[in-house]
């Protein structure tokens, strides 16, 4: 019931601070700043695929019903929850992964975190940017977006880690 109950606290945080605060920052230079893909990678690892794509969309759209994007953030957060088994599956631990654990930076260590979050992170933003733009004549402004925007993406994601995610306890 606790898990439950975190994980629909996460839920309500990361879809009102995407909405009401990271939105609505002009930053310059085309960087959107996006903190809500962490939420997907923060899921238990034995979640049922469907499940993961069902809550996946329910953010997408509760996000662009607050945000008026119609969609892109729905389809960039699917393409991500469609990616994760097999990112995952392709940096497992040598042993699996324990059920118990989340893909939080301090349960898997910071090299899992490093290339996992960062290459899920990276195809959400192209996604996101390719289906705002939606024109191939723009493909260097796309690029633009989402370099300048990953950085500040992932550092405020390992922020929110620090600040929010307890450190898995010593046994």
């Amino acid at each position: 019931m606790r898990l439950i109950l975190v994980q629909l606290f996460r839920f309500l945080f990361f879809v009102l601070a995407q909405s009401l605060i990271f939105n609505q920052l002009e930053v310059g230079l085309g960087i959107h700043p996006m903190i809500y893909p962490l939420f997907i990678v923060l899921l238990p690892f034995e979640i049922n695929a469907i499940l993961l794509l069902l809550i996946a969309c329910i953010m997408g759209l509760s996000i662009d019903a607050l945000s008026n994007t119609y969609g892109l953030h729905t389809s960039s957060l699917l393409v991500l929850a469609y990616l994760r088994p097999f990112i995952f599956k392709i940096f497992a631990p040598r042993d699996g992964y324990d059920s118990n654990k989340e893909g939080s930076i301090s349960e898997m260590g910071q090299r899992w975190f490093i290339y996992v979050f960062g290459i899920l992170l990276l195809i959400h933003h192209f996604w996101f940017f390719m289906f705002e733009m939606f024109k191939w004549n723009e493909i260097l402004f796309i690029f633009q977006k989402t370099i300048l925007s990953l950085p500040i993406s992932y550092l405020l994601c390992i922020l929110l880690q620090v600040v929010f995610v307890s450190k898995p306890k010593e046994r």
